[in-house]
């Protein structure tokens, strides 16, 4: 009788051990947005995409912009100190 007690416990206990490191799992792609974003010293954009595109985004360093195709995923834009904003200019490259 006391195994069938049990049971359901370990069961729940298993359930949220795996929902916890799902969730742990999920973390680090949270903290990094789609989009420009910036640490203490560097910028970033992500361009968050599943079908592999390739965008053209406008990038604004002081004093000037230029344009930068980029890939899915994160790419290095320069100092946080000379990049100060990146956006999608709404084209493929």
């Amino acid at each position: 009788m006391r195994v069938r007690q049990s049971l359901p416990a370990l069961v729940g206990a298993v359930a949220m051990v795996l929902g916890m490191s799902t969730a742990a799992s999920a973390a680090p792609s949270a903290a990094t947005p789609c989009g420009y974003y910036s640490t203490s010293s560097d910028s970033y954009y992500n361009h968050c995409t599943n079908d592999g595109s390739r965008i053209v985004i406008e990038v604004e360093v002081s004093g000037w912009n230029y344009e930068q195709c980029v890939g899915p995923g994160i790419t290095w834009l320069g100092s946080k100190s000379k990049v100060s904003d990146a956006w999608y200019v709404g084209r493929t490259c």
